[in-house]
């Protein structure tokens, strides 16, 4: 099957990257804590802007605004998620099955990720309101705030975001987001 992908260079991108079959990869603080260091080497080698993130523990969602001239996020993932896996024990790896070993691959990550090109000023905020949003969709908080690994704390920081935003259910437009 060929994939399409959007490749404008110096755009913003919403992605979604899940782990292989789901598994809870991403849910404990080493995991996180090796998972933005993944991101703090790739971002070194290949500057790009993290607008916005929350990490679940089986999958992410961020926004990511390359550098002008850049459209080259299929690479960073690649690089981010190949860091994240020999940061696992071998012995604590999934077994491989056979078409993932001729390719080289663990059974960290799923093949693939879903990225979708930020059109506008309201797109990229209804992108930002999903990925804060998201820890309370699925139900491991009541609030957007009680999940540590999500930017919504800098957002409030940075006075963007008022404390209490999302305490109360927040409706995302139809198309917004993607699991």
């Amino acid at each position: 099957m060929q994939y399409r992908r959007d490749y404008t260079q110096g755009a913003s991108y919403f992605f979604t990257v899940v782990t292989f079959r789901r598994v809870r990869f991403l849910q404990n603080e080493a995991a996180v804590n090796s998972l933005r260091q993944a991101f703090k080497d790739e971002m070194a080698r290949r500057p790009f802007v993290i607008d916005a993130i929350v990490i679940m523990p089986d999958h992410i969602h961020s926004i990511w605004t390359l550098s002008e001239g850049d459209a080259d996020y299929s690479m960073r993932w690649r690089n981010i998620k190949h860091a994240f896996t020999q940061q696992i024990a071998p012995e604590q790896r999934p077994a491989v099955y056979a078409s993932r070993q001729h390719k080289g691959e663990q059974a960290i990550w799923q093949r693939r990720f879903w990225e979708h090109r930020i059109r506008d000023d309201e797109d990229f905020s209804h992108h930002v309101d999903y990925i804060h949003y998201n820890p309370v969709k699925h139900g491991y908080v009541k609030r957007p705030t009680d999940w540590a690994y999500s930017s919504i704390h800098r957002y409030i920081r940075q006075a963007v975001l008022p404390a209490t935003w999302g305490s109360d259910t927040i409706v995302i437009p139809d198309g917004v987001g993607h699991e």
